[in-house]
């Protein structure tokens, strides 16, 4: 079996993407009091007086899952189109940098998204989601990476599916689901957050094994 490169940054990258967004996202709350959790998404925290801090949210997450995906290139067996799932994943950080450059406002004391945001959103979710999609092809093909493929891939289908559900019934006044808009985000982001850390914790144990094995020998 060849020889992989090192993980270098991936796992802290990966660890620390969620608890940097969800401790800065409980922070806002507090600040926040008329800002319901289960109403309204995530980028609606920036319409407040504090709302450059969820700015600067969206900036640092873009920054460590740019990291992560980055160092996940170097560390996975390079594949014919195996860049493709990398270039969507990077396109997802982009996304989040235009939701942080052009952030909600409030219109006569209410919560509105800037057409320039939805961009950025749409960009982050669906980069996220068909990345994974694609990137489980490429971690198939590497026997160090291969049990995490199909829930990578799991991971990308309900990903979509629940973005497309959250986009369609529920973002928008008079949707079905629209009470619950900010719930269903956040299951959303739960389901990728969680992948990124099993990746995460899977580079950790390669990289330990690694270190293992060069102690041994």
């Amino acid at each position: 079996m060849p020889a992989r490169p090192p993980v270098g940054m991936l796992p802290i990258a990966g660890i620390l993407a969620p608890i940097w967004f969800v401790t800065l996202v409980i922070i806002q709350g507090t600040l926040a009091p008329d800002y319901d959790h289960i109403a309204m998404p995530i980028s609606a925290l920036a319409a407040w007086p504090a709302g450059w801090v969820q700015c600067i949210n969206f900036y640092g997450l873009a920054a460590l899952l740019g990291i992560f995906t980055i160092e996940l290139h170097g560390t996975l067996q390079r594949t014919r189109f195996g860049l493709i799932g990398i270039v969507l994943l990077l396109a997802s950080c982009l996304g989040l940098v235009i939701a942080g450059l052009f952030p909600w406002i409030m219109v006569n004391g209410v919560p509105a998204e800037t057409k320039a945001h939805v961009v950025g959103a749409i960009l982050a979710f669906a980069g996220a989601s068909t990345g994974f999609i694609a990137l489980s092809r490429r971690i198939n093909a590497d026997a160090l990476w291969r049990g995490l493929a199909r829930y990578v891939l799991a991971t990308g289908i309900v990903m979509l599916i629940l973005f497309v559900v959250l986009g369609a019934f529920a973002i928008d006044e008079g949707t079905p689901l629209h009470p619950w808009a900010g719930l269903l985000q956040r299951v959303v982001v739960f389901v990728w957050f969680a992948c990124t850390s099993a990746i995460a914790f899977r580079a950790l144990r390669l990289r330990n094994d690694m270190r293992t094995a060069v102690a041994i020998d």
